[in-house]
């Protein structure tokens, strides 16, 4: 059984995606009407623009479901790959999850955009900027961590485990100066390493609730229904596709841990055997391979990994 999976923030560069628009035709119009519905040059950006302007997340956002998008778009139009004869589960990391309902025909790709477009903007603006940051935990159990964030955690100051990306690597989002406290208390418990993430506000924790509380308003103007396959959701790691369920499990992952080792796990337990990463970089593909190293993964972004990966299924 395969798996595709669809990148988060932390995936992007400047590039990203021009191999695919200088190539294929149909990948170019994904991005001009992308570009289109948001009113924005998003893939000058993408292709030309400063790393700084690209990493504010209201940027990130579209333009890496954008990459997702393009390539689909060439697996459907140039290799006649129909998802649901070779796919049999979906899944994304943060909003890549946006990137998988589109894949799934949940939503169009217009309302994705736009969506991602808002999504980025309001968790930027949910916290003033210096205020909330993110940190990742190289080396730390999951007791570890837990024990952390319990310790510097107060009614005025909090964090939170953000996500659970892979064995010895678990993020912690929240206030700033909760997180310089966490990092003495870290070093305490022999922790091999605690790294700042370059980010510009603190994803997926509480902090965020005037963001999901926004967004839930925005997305009650769109419309959203079961997808084809199976998707598994970030916030329970399950698969709920009913379309009552769609919007408020995005609106939690706003908030809530992003369960990605759960997801390949349940993959795993799923009978899935090979996952492919969609969209830019591999991140995702080595976070895999150190839940589960018997699940194969690929990567397909560039033009000729694309045909090798569709030449391998046939």
């Amino acid at each position: 059984m395969r798996a595709f999976v669809f990148p988060g923030q932390g995936s992007q560069y400047i590039g990203m995606g021009v191999a695919l628009a200088q190539n294929f035709r149909c990948a170019q119009y994904i991005f001009d009407e992308i570009d289109e519905a948001l009113s924005f040059k998003l893939f000058k950006l993408m292709s030309q623009g400063s790393a700084s302007d690209l990493q504010l997340t209201l940027n990130t956002q579209p333009a890496l479901f954008a990459v997702s998008a393009a390539i689909l778009e060439v697996l459907k139009k140039e290799f006649n790959f129909v998802l649901q004869d070779s796919i049999h589960y979906l899944a994304g990391h943060s909003l890549g999850e946006y990137s998988a309902y589109y894949a799934g025909g949940s939503i169009n790709l217009r309302d994705t955009a736009v969506t991602l477009r808002m999504r980025g903007q309001l968790m930027q603006d949910a916290v003033p900027e210096g205020v909330g940051g993110m940190i990742a935990l190289i080396g730390a159990t999951m007791d570890q961590a837990e024990k952390l964030v319990e310790q510097v955690s107060n009614d005025s100051c909090c964090c939170n485990i953000a996500n659970d990306n892979a064995p010895g690597q678990i993020i912690v989002s929240g206030h700033l100066n909760a997180l310089e406290t966490l990092k003495l208390h870290a070093a305490e418990m022999g922790i091999k390493r605690v790294v700042a993430l370059p980010v510009s506000a603190p994803f997926h924790s509480p902090l965020m609730q005037s963001a999901a509380e926004r967004m839930n308003d925005f997305l009650q103007s769109f419309t959203f229904i079961q997808p084809i396959l199976p998707l598994i959701n970030n916030v329970t790691a399950q698969v709920s596709t009913s379309p009552d369920q769609i919007k408020p499990l995005l609106v939690q992952q706003i908030t809530g841990r992003v369960r990605w080792c759960d997801t390949i796990e349940h993959m795993g337990n799923s009978g899935v055997s090979e996952i492919i990463e969609v969209g830019a970089g591999k991140v995702l593909s080595g976070l895999i391979k150190r839940i589960n190293p018997d699940i194969v993964c690929h990567n397909i972004e560039s033009p000729d990994s694309i045909e090798t990966w569709i030449k391998s299924i046939n």
